[in-house]
Order: structure tokens, then sequence, then C-alpha cells
């Protein structure tokens, strides 16, 4: 995975927030609903919108400056983002091959 890259940048974007909704869904709202700790939702679930945004950003800003980024490409990063473990199966199956190339 190189940083320097758009591919790089939006595979550990992708990365960081499919782990953000994990957290979110399975440790953040159990404490919220079982355990009376809605604060976990609240400051887990601000990380996991601002990585929701920055993941969005950076995969428009990918199209546009990557002779080879498809709209289909974004469309399914995108999509991705939505499902939960969405980006680890985009990353495995989309972006990961790309970066070997």
């Amino acid at each position: 995975m190189h940083l320097s890259s758009y591919l790089g940048r939006v595979r550990l974007i992708s990365l960081m927030e499919g782990w953000s909704f994990v957290i979110l869904l399975f440790i953040a709202m159990p404490l919220k609903y079982f355990a009376d700790q809605p604060l976990a939702v609240r400051i887990v679930g601000m990380a996991h919108g601002v990585l929701f945004l920055i993941l969005i950003a950076a995969t428009l800003q990918a199209q546009l400056n990557e002779d080879n980024w498809s709209f289909k490409r974004t469309f399914l990063i995108c999509l991705g983002a939505l499902l939960p473990f969405g980006p680890f199966i985009v990353d495995a199956k989309i972006l990961k091959p790309l970066d070997q190339s």
C-alpha cells in the first residue's frame, strides 16, 4: 500500500472507515443500549462519519486524477462504505489487485 498514490490513500482510508463501522456496530452500539454508555456512540460515530466523508472525497479525487479510474470503481467503493464489512470486501476484490499490479 503506497500512500503516495491515490489508490494507496483510498485503500488506507477505506480500511480505517471499515474498522470504525465495525467498532460502531459491535462495540459502541451495544455499550449504548446494554451498558447505558451513549458517549461511545457519540465518539465512534463522529469518527466514523468523518472517515466516511474523507473516503468519499479521496475516492472522487482519485477518479478525477487517475486516467484508469472508472465511475464503476468509484460507485462500488462508495456502496461498500455503506455496508458492514463492505470496505473489506471492496479492498480484497477491487483495490488490492490494482495495488499489486
